[in-house]
């Protein structure tokens, strides 16, 4: 039975996007059959893994309001094991179409539920706002992963995110757990860096991940290429620390 994952933060440019893509990447490598839905408008995890977005007809939009099937929205992606339900910019509209729907925060959850046996790992690149797309990858998660940039605004936005978290908990999906917070670009030079990670670490102790994502700049160029930290660049600093995250990830769902 496969496990729906949720990666999340209000904030934009705390590499959401580049942890959804190199994830999915690093477990497909790894030999686990992983599917990416792509909940953020801006469709950068689709044109990631070498999805023409522009062609895209069925994709996470139609999925949502339930006007296509999730098997109709099913893409391969150019990293191996990995298929991508893509995003459009049309799912900018989304919720306002949701408003005056009944149970609306389900729509994504049951639309996926279904796909949980055929995979091992869903992950959803959420939008970076708390809107009504990211409430639906929430009620539809089983965990929810939040990516931390190690700058000085980290833990800004935070607090917000951790009582939505609580609220979805207590009102749409009580089983939603902390897979883990992921300190992101960490550049080991900077003293600022090195005192976020002590901080979150400090505060959030066993809900850290062991692995951080150090700033790369192979990982930056990646996506313009279409591809994954693992497609472009194996050796890279980027890929490792992903395969790390991945393995880790394994090791803790599997135990």
């Amino acid at each position: 039975m496969g496990k729906i994952i949720a990666i999340a933060n209000q904030k934009g440019g705390v590499g959401k996007t580049t942890t959804s893509v190199n994830l999915a990447a690093s477990l497909g490598a790894l030999e686990k059959k992983v599917l990416l839905i792509d909940a953020d408008p801006q469709a950068n995890a689709s044109s990631g893994l070498g999805i023409d977005v522009d062609s895209v007809a069925i994709g996470s939009y139609q999925l949502i309001e339930h006007s296509a099937e999730a098997k109709e929205a099913i893409v391969a992606s150019n990293a191996p094991n990995v298929d991508v339900i893509p995003a459009h910019i049309d799912l900018v509209a989304i919720e306002i179409e949701l408003v005056d729907k009944e149970e609306r925060e389900y729509m994504l959850k049951k639309a996926i539920d279904h796909l949980k046996a055929d995979y091992d790992y869903i992950l959803i690149d959420c939008a970076p706002s708390l809107g009504l797309l990211t409430l639906n990858a929430l009620t539809a998660a089983d965990s929810v992963i939040i990516p931390i940039q190690c700058e000085y605004f980290a833990l800004e936005g935070l607090g917000k995110l951790l009582n939505t978290i609580k609220s979805v908990q207590k009102i749409h999906n009580q089983a939603l757990d902390i897979e883990g917070m992921l300190l992101t670009m960490f550049d080991s030079r900077l003293r600022l860096s090195n005192q976020v990670v002590e901080e979150v670490q400090k505060h959030f102790s066993d809900m850290v991940f062991d692995t951080i994502i150090q700033r790369n700049v192979r990982l930056g160029e990646a996506p313009s290429y279409g591809e994954s930290i693992i497609n472009y660049d194996v050796s890279s600093k980027g890929a490792v620390n992903y395969l790390s995250l991945a393995k880790e990830l394994i090791k803790k769902n599997e135990l």
